[in-house]
C-alpha cells in the first residue's frame, strides 16, 4: 500500500498543479472540528503521517495486516478528513488558503506569474494582505484520509464558506467540511484578510468551482487544458445554506472515496473593496443674487445662472490618493464653459480648469491627508430643453470617488414654466420630490488634473462600490 499511496501522491500533485495548490505552513490554532476523544475527552482530531496511515492508523492495509488485510476487523476503518501532517499541501488541518488572482476572462491565474497555478504557487494559509479592488481566490482542500478507496466512501459530503458582512481591517473567512459518516463529522479552518484601511469582501457570484482528478481528465479529453472544474452553486456562501453544497469525486453526489486519487479542491473568488472614510457635500446658490448663502435648493428662472459647490473631506486617519469628483447635470441645466475651479490648501485662491471633465468623465483633484478637504465650484445655466409646463425640480448629483468606493450628494434647482394653457400656479408649496439616484457612476477619466495637481490612484470603475449620501433616502 505504501507504494500505491506514493504513486497517488504523484497523481494528486498533477491535479494540484492545475488547481493551484502548494505547501502551507503548519498552524494548528487555525483549525477545528467536533471531535471528542471517547476515552480521554480531549478535543480535536489527531494528526497522522502518511507512513502511519500506511501502517494501519485509521484502517487496515496490506502493509499493516498483510495480503489478507481486507478480512481484518479494522477494515476498512475510520473515515476521517484532513489529518495528514506531511501531505501534498503541507499540514491538511490548515486546509483553507488564499492568494491574489489575476483574472483572464473567468480563469484565475497566479497573480505573481500571470500564468496557470503550479505546485510552487504560494497560498497564504493563515493571513493575507489585500489591496483595493483586487480579486482573491480562496481554496478549500477536501481529502478523505482513509487508504481504502471505494470501500471507505464518505457520504453526504458538503462544503461551505462564511464571508462576514460589514467593514473591518481584518475579515476572517471560514471554510467548512461536513460528512454524515465521517468521524469527526464537521471540520473548519480559516484565513484572515488584512488591511490598514477598513474594507469589505464581495463574493464573486458564479466563481465557485470544484477541481479533482476526474475534472482534469474531462478537461484534457475535451481539449480544455487547464480550464477545468465543475461549477458549484452560489449557495456555498449563502447564510441559508447552513450545511453547504454537495461535492464528490465522481459526481456532485456527496460521495468521496478514500485516498489521494479522490482529493477535491474547492475554490471561490472574492473582491476586496476598501471603505475609505470621507464625505461629499453638494450646495447651490443663484449666481447674481445678493444672498451668497450656499443652500440645498434654490428657486430660479429660465436663463438664470446657478453656482454649485462640491465639498470633499478626508475623515479617516490615512492619506487618500487619486480623489475624483464628478458632477451629473440633469436636463435643463447647461454647464458654463471654463467655470470649474478647485480650492484646497495648495490652491487657496482657486485653480481654474481648462476642460469640462468634471461634468463628463470626472476629474481628479489630488491626494489628501487625514482631515484635509477641497471644494470644486462651477456654474450652470437654466435652459429649456424639455421642461414640462408648471413646476419643475432639477436635481444635480455630485459624486466623489476614492479607490473603488463612490459616495454622492445632491442639490436642486426649482422653477416654474408658464404655458398659455397652464393654470396659474397656487402659492401652496409642494413637497420636494424624492430624488432618483442616477445609475451612472464615474468611469476612468483623463489623467489631466485641475491646476496641474499631481494625483495618484484612479477613479472608481463602472462597477465600483457605491454609497449614497444622507439626502438620497430622505
Amino acid at each position: 500500500m505504501k507504494s500505491a499511496i506514493k504513486s497517488t501522491i504523484a497523481i494528486a500533485a498533477t491535479t494540484a498543479a492545475i488547481a493551484g495548490v502548494a505547501a502551507l505552513p503548519t498552524l494548528v490554532s487555525a483549525w477545528g472540528d467536533n471531535y471528542v476523544d471517547p476515552v480521554t475527552g480531549a478535543k480535536g482530531r489527531p494528526s497522522y503521517t502518511i507512513d502511519q496511515i500506511n501502517n494501519g492508523a485509521i484502517g487496515a492495509t496490506k502493509i499493516s495486516d498483510g495480503e489478507d488485510y481486507k478480512n481484518s476487523p479494522n477494515y476498512p476503518g475510520q473515515i476521517i478528513f484532513n489529518t495528514i501532517s506531511d501531505s501534498t499541501i503541507g499540514d491538511e488541518k490548515n486546509f483553507v488558503g488564499a492568494r491574489e488572482c489575476a483574472l483572464d476572462g473567468t480563469r484565475c491565474l497566479d497573480a505573481e506569474t500571470n500564468a496557470n497555478p503550479t505546485p510552487n504557487t504560494k497560498w497564504k494559509g493563515n493571513d493575507i494582505t489585500v489591496e483595493d479592488g483586487k480579486t482573491y481566490t480562496i481554496r478549500l482542500y477536501v481529502h478523505n484520509n482513509n487508504p481504502n478507496g471505494y470501500d471507505a466512501v464518505a457520504e453526504n459530503t458538503r462544503v461551505s464558506f462564511s464571508i462576514p458582512n460589514g467593514t473591518s481591517k481584518q475579515i476572517k473567512v471560514n471554510g467548512f467540511i461536513k460528512s454524515s459518516n465521517a468521524t469527526p463529522s464537521e471540520y473548519w479552518d480559516y484565513v484572515n484578510f488584512n488591511s490598514e484601511v477598513p474594507f469589505h469582501l464581495d463574493y464573486v457570484y458564479g466563481s465557485a468551482l470544484l477541481n479533482n482528478n476526474k475534472t482534469q481528465a474531462e478537461a484534457a479529453a475535451g481539449g480544455y487544458g487547464d480550464n477545468a472544474g465543475w461549477k458549484l452553486s452560489d449557495d456555498i456562501v449563502k447564510a441559508k445554506s447552513v450545511d453547504g453544497v454537495l461535492i464528490g469525486s465522481d459526481a456532485l453526489d456527496g460521495k468521496v472515496p478514500g485516498c489521494y486519487d479522490f482529493a477535491n479542491y474547492v475554490t471561490i473568488q472574492v473582491k476586496a473593496i476598501f471603505d475609505y472614510e470621507y464625505t461629499v457635500d453638494k450646495k447651490v446658490r443663484l449666481a447674481d443674487s445678493e444672498d451668497r448663502t450656499w443652500k440645498e435648493s434654490v428657486d430660479a428662472k429660465i436663463g438664470d445662472k446657478v453656482e454649485f459647490r462640491i465639498g470633499y473631506k478626508n475623515t479617516s486617519d490615512k492619506q487618500q490618493d487619486g480623489v475624483t469628483i464628478k458632477d451629473i447635470l440633469p436636463s435643463n441645466l447647461k454647464y458654463v464653459d471654463g467655470t470649474t475651479v478647485l480650492k484646497n490648501s495648495t490652491h487657496p485662491n482657486g485653480a481654474t480648469a481648462a476642460h469640462d471633465y468634471l461634468v463628463k468623465e470626472g476629474t481628479k483633484i489630488g491626494s489628501y491627508g487625514p482631515g484635509a478637504n477641497a471644494y470644486v465650484y462651477f456654474t450652470a445655466e437654466v435652459v429649456d430643453e424639455n421642461l414640462a409646463c408648471g413646476d419643475n425640480t432639477l436635481i444635480n448629483w455630485a459624486q466623489a470617488g476614492v479607490g473603488q468606493k463612490t459616495i454622492q450628494d445632491n442639490a436642486s434647482v426649482k422653477l416654474n414654466k408658464y404655458c398659455k394653457d397652464t393654470p396659474t400656479p397656487t402659492p401652496t408649496p409642494t413637497p420636494e420630490p424624492t430624488p432618483e439616484t442616477p445609475n451612472e457612476l464615474p468611469t476612468t477619466g483623463p489623467e489631466a488634473i485641475i491646476g496641474g495637481i499631481a494625483a495618484a490612484g484612479s477613479i472608481v470603475t463602472a462597477a465600483g462600490y457605491y454609497i449614497a449620501s444622507r439626502r438620497q433616502l430622505r
